[in-house]
């Protein structure tokens, strides 16, 4: 192997291990999503109408960084869900007695449910049996799993270019 050829090789295998590690982030990212929408609620049951939508859920995967981005010498993703409330879901909140117009039981169903037309009509007071609602940590499973699969994905990548 001539000199030239062998500095064609390491450039495609360096080439090959930046491509590598971009993937590995991805893959990683994914996998933080998936574990942070498995702790959002809601999980199960979604009766009551306009109650519980599983927006907060859905929001891991629309607003998550995914496509790795070169900030200097790093690549970087991002774990993130930008509804208003979903700081409060995940690291909890006291809760107040307060009235929330707009809320009401059904008296057909049994459910609650919230419709902003009945707003000066109906509404119920809330947060009366608890002084304070713990946190989920949602975002904290997700920085887990990504740690777990960059582990598995980093080994992997290290058995490849080490054959």
């Amino acid at each position: 192997m001539t000199f030239r050829e062998a500095i064609d090789s390491w450039k495609k295998k360096h080439i090959d291990s930046v491509r590598a590690v971009e993937n590995i982030a991805k893959q990683a990212t994914f996998a933080a999503i998936k574990a942070a929408a498995e702790k959002t609620p809601p999980n199960g049951d979604l009766r009551g109408t306009k109650t519980r939508t599983g927006e907060l859920k859905a929001h891991w995967a629309t607003d998550s960084i995914t496509e790795p981005e070169r900030r200097g010498r790093e690549l970087v993703t991002s774990l993130r869900n930008d509804m208003l409330y979903a700081s409060y879901v995940n690291n909890g909140h006291r809760m107040d007695r307060h009235f929330v117009p707009g809320l009401y039981i059904n008296p057909f169903s049994g459910q609650l449910e919230y419709d902003a037309a009945k707003k000066g009509e109906v509404g119920i007071m809330v947060g009366t049996k608890t002084d304070y609602v713990p946190g989920l940590f949602m975002a904290e499973a997700g920085e887990e799993a990504y740690q777990r699969a960059v582990e598995a994905l980093s080994k992997e990548l290290e058995v490849r270019l080490n054959k």
